[in-house]
């Protein structure tokens, strides 16, 4: 059985993974204000926005543990290694490179490598990542997941890209361990909507496991 830390299983019990990936620093930090007030617990900011690592440093030393703080579009093990020293406790990459999950496996840190393939999300785990990225999930849906999980149970799959509140529940019930959520969440709009948001995702997620 694939090891699970603390971390991830937090994130598996939560179920969504919202992902900041804003213009500026001042609506990333709206954002995932706006985020956590609509219960989810796990954010993940990108290195795409800018100043993303003061960012995750601030909300660290605001959060503390009531976040589950991660670094996302982590493409060397170099980048890895400042976002966990600014505060990410976990690590998220659009691809899966050996070296960065190595180096999070030193660290004691969930990586979430981004895969497409059986091979690929395979030798990702047997390298030690804890969670495999399905990006970009839209290009290849649900079916791809209950396909691939009646064969490969073991795999722990996050399906990123184009997943939303309208088809949330789909990718849960075909048996993805939890979610990422990007643009559906910051475009929402204003705070209120973000949080709004959040809480419908928060909701799908429940619902879905339920049935």
């Amino acid at each position: 059985m694939q090891h699970h830390s603390a971390t991830t299983e937090r994130i598996i019990a939560s179920g969504v993974i919202a992902i900041i990936r804003t213009g500026s620093i001042e609506a990333a930090r709206l954002a995932a204000h706006a985020i956590a007030a609509g219960g989810i617990e796990a954010i993940e900011v990108t290195m795409t926005v800018p100043g993303a690592l003061d960012l995750l440093a601030e909300l660290a030393a605001e959060w503390g543990d009531r976040l589950l703080l991660g670094a996302g579009t982590i493409l060397t093990p170099e980048a890895a290694d400042l976002a966990i020293h600014a505060g990410a406790r976990y690590i998220v990459s659009p691809h899966f490179n050996p070296a960065t999950v190595k180096l999070c496996v030193r660290h004691g840190i969930p990586a979430v490598p981004g895969c497409q393939t059986v091979t690929e999300s395979m030798n990702a785990l047997a390298a030690g990542a804890e969670l495999i990225k399905l990006f970009p999930a839209a290009s290849l849906g649900p079916d791809y997941i209950k396909a691939v999980l009646a064969a490969l149970p073991q795999i722990p799959f996050v399906p990123t890209g184009g997943v939303g509140p309208a088809n949330i529940a789909t990718y849960i019930r075909a048996g993805a361990v939890a979610v990422g959520v990007g643009g559906e969440l910051t475009r929402a709009g204003d705070a209120a909507a973000i949080t709004r948001v959040a809480q419908e995702l928060v909701s799908a997620v429940k619902e879905a496991r339920a049935k």
